[in-house]
């Protein structure tokens, strides 16, 4: 049997191809698009109230594990070309079981993204009177309000509707905004206003290392980082993508993690002396909800102010708009490998993943309901985000190991070291998130084993063409991953909840050792190379058709 009548066009699902149609520019501003959202306009007052001045130090730290990660998609999205590319890595290396949860944690992570963003507008078109009503003082969403997040996660859906094409001329163009507005903002705020004592007059580590870290995963940090997949998750649809991916991936971290960077030092440099007489813990200003407009207002910058009040709304708007499209992508990928309907990967005739779209806009509407602030939204995110992440470098050592020969468009240099390192990473970043996020994250990870198992496990019973074999002996590390990083994170020092029995430092070195053994573990017990180049085949290949 060809691999392209393991998924046969079925009458009720119509055409099941994507096309392809965007070029290097639009990839990368799908990722540049997605990297410069909401996290600019509130990243660096979070950051600053967990960590003080020194919280450059943790935009930093944020930046080298991002870069180390795009560094280890940049190979793997030139190899393998595909939608929904980081819901699939997993898949091809360690079989059905592994691939599953890294696809539902790719989709969880891209489907909640846009409600983020939705909050984000909200939460800034407060400065305006008639927008007053939509959020309650602490930050939830009043009847009105709610009604507003449906109507945009509506518009996000319809702008979608109408072909990729479009959405990545309307991206360009929205993304050339959000990078001139950031960089206008550095600019002015830098020759105007800019303190140097600020850096130093309350200490620049007040809250020492664990500050540092702890504002990575919960201030927003690596969150305003993510984004630099989208070009990958779009690999499906892109003209040249094994020269154009690596590109695109590796261009939008390097322009992403710049100005958010200088977003930090400016902002730090420009506060006036009286917002944070108190401690950095408890910086206030007139107009901090919206901390970057608010503080050009406060320092008698207003036509600034107007023009940020403005982007509050572009910005967040572009991120919310390719996150959608992510999200029906991702659940395009996981029924091309078997763990979801075949109904996802119907396209309408501008080839669209129509009903993958609905699914986005209804899970997004949820989304409002149990995580109604946008801290609580991103501290969540994070988690997912970079557990998503973490299935690249486990799938980028098996693939050097059994497929060292295969085309590499992009060669990633001292990749056998860099890639553990960098699973290393992610594995802290999930930690510094805390008990509080992670039990959460368990049960949304639950809740997805019930949904697609219960799907895998129907499509056997059946014997449907794409139904998953899973590949318990593969998998056999993830249980223990998931469970190890619950249970260090819960008898650690981070978080809300936890019983801080492992000190600061030792928590750090046990979740860098647990994660270098299970590393070395995943690679020793991944798939033969027949194996995984049957999946690449049964999967991949099949993708290929119809364009």
């Amino acid at each position: 049997m060809a691999p392209t009548d393991l998924l046969p066009k079925s009458p009720d699902t119509g055409s099941r191809s994507l096309r392809r149609e965007i070029g290097l520019i639009g990839l990368m501003w799908a990722s540049v698009g997605s990297i410069i959202g909401s996290g600019w306009l509130f990243g660096a007052k979070e950051a600053v109230v967990v960590a003080g001045p020194a919280a450059i130090i943790s935009w930093g730290i944020g930046a080298v594990a991002i870069i180390l990660l795009a560094l280890v998609h940049a190979e793997l999205g030139g190899m393998f070309p595909v939608a929904g590319g980081t819901a699939r890595y997993p898949h091809y290396t360690f079989g059905g079981l592994a691939g599953m949860s890294f696809g539902w944690f790719s989709w969880l992570q891209a489907a909640t993204v846009a409600p983020i963003e939705v909050e984000a507008m909200i939460g800034y078109a407060q400065h305006w009177s008639w927008a007053s009503g939509f959020q309650h003082p602490n930050g939830t969403l009043t009847a009105s309000g709610f009604v507003i997040a449906v109507v945009l996660m509506a518009v996000f859906v319809a702008v979608n509707f109408l072909g990729v094409r479009l959405l990545a001329h309307t991206n360009s163009a929205a993304t050339w905004w959000k990078i001139a507005i950031p960089l206008l903002a550095i600019f002015v705020l830098a020759i105007t206003h800019f303190h140097t004592g600020n850096f130093t007059s309350q200490g620049f580590a007040p809250f020492g290392a664990k500050g540092i870290l702890a504002a990575i995963s919960t201030s927003g940090i690596i969150f305003a980082l993510l984004g630099f997949e989208q070009a990958i998750q779009l690999s499906g649809e892109s003209r040249n993508p094994k020269k154009d991916i690596p590109r695109a991936v590796l261009g939008s971290v390097a322009i992403g993690a710049l100005i958010y960077m200088l977003l930090q030092v400016v902002y730090i440099g420009a506060l006036p002396g009286s917002s944070f007489v108190h401690g950095w813990a408890n910086l206030a200003y007139t107009g901090i909800s919206g901390p970057f407009a608010g503080l050009a207002t406060v320092i008698g910058l207003g036509w600034l102010a107007w023009i940020l009040y403005l982007d509050a709304i572009i910005s967040p708007a572009g991120t919310g708009l390719i996150y959608t499209t992510s999200t029906s992508r991702i659940s395009y990928g996981l029924s091309r490998n078997g763990y979801a309907p075949q109904l996802f990967e119907a396209t309408d005739k501008r080839g669209v993943p129509w009903f993958g779209l609905i699914i986005s806009f209804v899970t997004g509407v949820i989304c409002f309901l149990p995580f109604p602030s946008w801290q609580q939204l991103v501290s969540f995110i994070t988690s997912a985000s970079v557990l998503m992440y973490a299935g690249a470098p486990l799938a980028y050592g098996v693939l050097r190991n059994r497929l060292p020969d295969r085309e590499r468009p992009y060669r990633l240099p001292a990749g056998q070291v860099i890639a553990p390192v960098s699973f290393v990473i992610a594995s802290l970043i999930i930690y510094w998130a805390g008990w509080a996020t992670l039990w959460r994250l368990g049960v949304a990870i639950i809740l997805g084993y019930i949904l697609l198992g219960s799907y895998a496990a129907y499509a056997r019973s059946k014997n449907l063409p794409n139904a998953p074999q899973l590949d318990w002996k593969a998998a056999q590390w993830l249980p223990v991953y998931l469970i190890g990083i619950g249970v260090i994170s819960w008898q650690g020092g981070f978080g809300v909840g936890s019983e801080g029995h492992i000190h600061l430092w030792w928590d750090m070195g046990l979740i860098a050792v647990f994660a270098l053994a299970v590393y070395y573990w995943a690679v020793a017990v991944g798939l033969k190379r027949e194996d995984i180049e049957r999946n690449i085949d049964e999967v991949a290949v099949v993708d290929e058709g119809g364009h």
